[in-house]
């Protein structure tokens, strides 16, 4: 099985929130973007939220991403998968990213949201123990994946926007 590579982050030397995937999906690895599934509901999420509708061009989703202080990332450096599924991760093929040197490099990050349960896991298993006793907030929110349909669009859209303005909140104190 080919190991699959995941994406440079999507950031903002001012960001205040990250939001973290698992590992790209085939759609999203072929196109080069994140989140490129015509039926993930994160562009859309993110188009009620900051802007960043799903008509716009990419580029110019992340800048709006970027304008409103939120850095993109994945959990997963690197992987074997044969599906898009994260459930199809084999667990001795991870690899997480950096993120003692991204945060280093974002000090303004305080809270970080994982897109979906695999990501949260992810973190806190391969990334967080490495990383010491920084202060952040963590949220899991409902996966935006087309996989997840135990929520319809309106209770993810919810869930996020309450997240984001508990964030906001939490910055302006």
């Amino acid at each position: 099985m080919t190991r699959i590579q995941s994406f440079a982050p999507i950031e903002n030397p001012s960001a205040t929130i990250l939001i973290l995937g698992s590992m790209p999906g085939k759609e999203s690895l072929r196109a080069g973007q994140y989140y490129a599934h015509p039926r993930n509901a994160f562009w859309q999420l993110m188009g009620e939220m900051v802007g960043a509708v799903p008509a716009l061009p990419y580029e110019a989703r992340l800048e709006k991403l970027k304008a409103a202080g939120i850095a993109l990332w994945d959990v997963l450096a690197s992987c074997r998968r044969h599906s898009s599924m994260d459930s199809d991760i084999e667990t001795e093929s991870i690899r997480p990213n950096d993120f003692a040197t991204f945060f280093c490099k974002h000090p303004h990050i305080t809270h970080v949201f994982f897109n979906g349960t695999m990501a949260e896991q992810s973190f806190h298993r391969y990334a967080w123990p490495r990383l010491g006793t920084r202060e952040l907030h963590f949220q899991r929110l409902p996966s935006t994946s087309p996989a997840n349909a135990t929520l319809s669009y309106r209770q993810k859209l919810d869930a996020w926007k309450a997240a984001f303005l508990a964030a906001r909140s939490a910055a302006r104190k």
